[in-house]
């Protein structure tokens, strides 16, 4: 079991620097450009409405992946603590399957399942 965890936690560390890297390239996409499009009907008007909605969709994917990786630090942090693999909603083991597909997750299926239940119900 302990060397399936040490590929869990390579897992998540090769995430970690993926997204990493994937955020970076977002951020280095994201600089205001210099060229201008000519002969536009709409001229200004319709590049400020490009700009915008390619704004708010780099935001969008930047907080995603901002998210991920807090989850992925949480999960390395419980590594550490020796809590990893705990449910934290109800402290018993997740399913090793379960952190295998997902190594990040904080909950076990039944918790995760009443979760999504309640969250359905409100």
């Amino acid at each position: 079991m302990a060397a399936d965890l040490k590929k869990v936690r390579s897992s998540l560390e090769s995430e970690k620097r993926r997204l990493l890297a994937e955020l970076e390239q977002l951020n280095a996409d994201g600089r205001p450009s210099e060229e201008r499009r000519e002969g536009s009907p709409f001229g200004k008007r319709e590049e400020e409405a490009t700009e915008s909605l390619e704004l708010e969709r780099r935001l969008a994917m930047e907080k995603r992946i901002r998210e991920q990786l807090a989850d992925i630090d949480n999960a390395l942090r419980k590594f550490e603590a020796g809590t990893y693999g705990l449910c934290e909603s109800c402290g018993k083991p997740i399913e090793f399957a379960r952190l295998e597909a997902l190594p990040q997750a904080k909950r076990c299926m039944n918790c995760k399942a009443l979760q999504a239940k309640n969250a359905k119900s409100r």
